[in-house]
């Protein structure tokens, strides 16, 4: 039996370097299709403004059950990050508001959870929980700040239903809501698309 070593040598390196080019070409993809699908982007000219999540700024509540705040505050997180592009202090405002588009494409404006039932935490630099109402949010405000030179802060929002009610929550109640960041110049607010 004749052994040729150069080319047993030559046939491993073509095999190892096919082997690591498919490996690197289906990270790159997976990692890339993955990042896309969770990054959504609604920026301006002053602020940019990132949710890492599939959902992007859309909050939906389907088939809601009461539970407590500590359920509650370990529920799914909405989460964004606000990075100001300018080279000054930029006010702005964190607002909640019912997705209108949602509600009429769904035509299910009768079977919304009643907003004095829905609770929302938000977290943000502090690292602290403040738990809301919805209901008592003046316009949906949760946050209202000023974001410094090209400054970024981080939010995480959570929603659910309050298990303090004695109303029953039926099955087919549910909630569709949308995150704005609304950047406030003077008195004036400019909605960021």
């Amino acid at each position: 039996m004749y052994y040729n070593r150069k080319k047993y040598i030559i046939k491993n390196v073509v095999i190892i370097t096919f082997i690591l080019l498919v490996a690197v070409i289906a990270t790159r993809s997976i990692y890339y299709k993955y990042s896309e699908a969770r990054n959504v982007e609604y920026s301006s000219d002053s602020l940019e403004i990132v949710f890492h999540d599939k959902e992007g700024a859309e909050i939906n509540l389907v088939d809601p059950s009461p539970v407590t705040d500590a359920i509650g505050l370990s529920s799914k997180a909405y989460t964004l990050t606000i990075k100001n592009n300018l080279v000054e202090p930029v006010d702005y405002q964190l607002v909640i508001t019912d997705n209108i588009e949602k509600i009429i494409d769904d035509n299910c404006a009768n079977f919304q959870v009643p907003k004095e039932l829905l609770k929302v935490s938000v977290k943000g630099l502090n690292n602290k929980n403040n738990i809301y109402y919805l209901s008592d949010l003046v316009s949906g405000t949760l946050v209202t700040d000023t974001i410094g030179a090209l400054e970024e802060k981080n939010y995480s929002i959570r929603i659910w239903v309050a298990n303090n009610t004695s109303v029953n929550i039926a099955n087919d109640l549910h909630y569709h809501g949308i995150i704005k960041v609304l950047e406030t110049k003077d008195t004036e607010s400019e909605e960021l698309k």
